[in-house]
């Protein structure tokens, strides 16, 4: 006789292509993506990623397999990365802005049996691809241009190979992306989302958390070879059957003409791009039907939040999260009071507590409104690090994903994050968080954005340093008199002793500030 508290093997099926193929069945003919002045339906852009799976599978790639994914935001991005997953195969988007040797290491690192490579990326990914023994295959290479690329077209093997009929259904725990982390400590480890966390972390969205629905309009302006614009602006666009309108780099001028030439009802950006938004608007007084804007990915100063709700008419709903978390944690949900400041409450299904940072072989959680480590367990898990079972270990333990970020919990579950645990500065033996000082930077008139950092000093162990971009048009400001305004809001340990104005800030693709280029400047010019 069985014993009945003995869970059965799971006979379920699951897969992300299903978004994309379901879509296409409920909503034909509407618009999936807008570049330009091509306009692609869902019926069209499934139709063209069958042919592309088609040709994959006739090289042989099929479920167990991992192709790397190397592509700008146009739709081969769509019909490469929903192809690779309806074969059953794992997907790896690779960061667009790396060069060969790095390439090569997540091509060697994710046993990638193949890399699709877009033409403004081949200089790159054909060295890589060269280097690492993967066969390359081109996208978006002209007529023209086909007999001097020593690369085979996909879209020419898609021409000649019969499409797949349907994506082929794998267990909800198989693995479908592999996405690398930045590597600011050590090399980039492979963080493996599976088809259920991705999935989930889609439906719940789109249910309760940012509610969407195929009437809205999103900008496709986040990269989405980057967790949060692949899962909330293209996967969850998709799983309602929304119209994503793309811009393959960002400008703020020219992101404001789309959302106004195409009605754009949904902003999802870092804060870097609502800044960009609010300079654009300044010059421009036309504005889209937006019904709220998102942000992630960074801390969103008070100063922007205000600036964009004053200059849209709508609400910024803050939210957090990371690659390993599919991303989103915890959000200011939609229909509820924004509470500024915060990162919202839990999603759905999801825990987010804080625990002791300095415990480090178990997870010691810490009561409400104390300062420390923020861990998170649910569904939207990942599955570990590709290859490194000791990482894993270590980012989690007792079922909790230790975040690295520092931060507090009130009584209403609302999350607060104080900082990453890596960009503290000691100063003197005093702790200094960046964001604190960054939120009385950003309160100047003349300044747009602020990044505050640490640099090594032999006399206080570290030093607080600024950068800082001013306004267009505004005031010229000194960097001794940016210091005195800061020493009038903050302790004396805190502020910083050195401000530089710069005509920029070093921004990664997604649109984070790039602290440790920051530092790296400043090492250079003193060396």
């Amino acid at each position: 006789m069985s014993n009945p508290t003995q869970a059965p093997s799971s006979h379920s099926t699951l897969s992300v292509a299903a978004i994309l193929a379901e879509s296409a069945t409920r909503h034909p003919d509407k618009v999936a993506l807008v570049l330009g002045e091509q306009r692609t339906t869902y019926r069209e852009l499934w139709d063209q990623t069958r042919a592309y799976a088609g040709a994959l599978r006739a090289r042989g790639i099929g479920p167990g397999d991992t192709v790397a994914v190397l592509l700008p935001n146009v739709p081969d991005f769509a019909r490469a990365y929903y192809g690779v997953l309806a074969l059953g195969a794992t997907v790896v988007p690779v960061h667009a802005l790396l060069k060969a040797r790095e390439i090569e290491y997540v091509l060697r690192d994710s046993g990638a049996r193949a890399i699709l490579v877009g033409a403004p990326m081949l200089a790159e990914g054909g060295k890589a691809a060269a280097a690492a023994g993967v066969d390359a295959l081109t996208l978006l290479v002209p007529d023209e241009q086909a007999d001097a690329v020593p690369f085979p077209r996909l879209e020419d093997e898609a021409a000649a190979a019969p499409p797949i009929d349907t994506y082929v259904p794998v267990a909800p725990g198989a693995t479908a992306t592999v996405l690398y982390t930045s590597g600011t400590t050590g090399e980039p480890k492979g963080a493996m989302g599976s088809h259920l966390a991705l999935v989930e972390q889609v439906n719940v969205m789109c249910l309760d958390t940012l509610p969407m629905s195929s009437a809205d309009v999103i900008l496709g302006c986040l990269p989405f070879f980057h967790t949060f614009g692949q899962t909330c602006a293209l996967n969850a666009s998709f799983r309602v059957g929304a119209t994503v309108v793309l811009l393959p780099r960002f400008d703020g001028d020219a992101a404001l003409q789309l959302m106004n030439a195409h009605g754009v009802t949904i902003m999802m950006g870092v804060p870097t791009m609502h800044l960009g938004l609010v300079q654009a608007a300044a010059k421009n007084p036309e504005r889209p039907p937006l019904r709220y804007g998102v942000s992630g990915g960074a801390a969103l100063p008070l100063a922007a939040l205000e600036a964009f709700s004053e200059a849209f008419g709508v609400p910024i709903h803050e939210g957090y999260g990371l690659t390993e978390t599919s991303p989103v944690a915890s959000f200011n949900h939609i229909g509820v009071p924004i509470r500024p400041g915060t990162v919202g409450q839990p999603i759905w299904g999801v825990d987010v507590e804080i625990a002791d940072p300095l415990v480090r072989d178990r997870t010691e959680l810490l009561p409400h409104g104390e300062l420390g480590e923020i861990v998170i367990r649910g569904h939207n898990l990942f599955q570990g690090y590709l290859n490194r079972p000791e990482a894993t270990a270590e980012a989690v333990v007792d079922g909790w994903f230790r975040s690295g970020d520092l931060g507090t919990k009130d009584d209403d579950g609302y999350v607060t994050i104080l900082d990453r645990t890596k960009d503290m500065i000691i100063r003197n033996g005093y702790n200094v968080y960046p964001r604190e000082v960054e939120e009385v930077l950003v309160r100047h008139p003349a300044i747009h954005m602020a990044a505050v950092f640490g640099v090594p000093d032999d006399t206080h162990g570290q030093e607080i340093h600024a950068a800082v971009v001013l306004k267009d048009g505004a005031e010229p400001v000194t960097g001794d008199e940016l210091v005195a305004w800061v020493k009038q809001d903050v302790a004396a340990y805190k502020y910083p002793r050195v401000i530089r104005v710069l005509d920029e800030l070093p921004l990664g693709p997604s649109g984070k500030i790039l602290k440790r280029e920051l530092v790296a400047r400043l090492e250079r010019s003193a060396g």
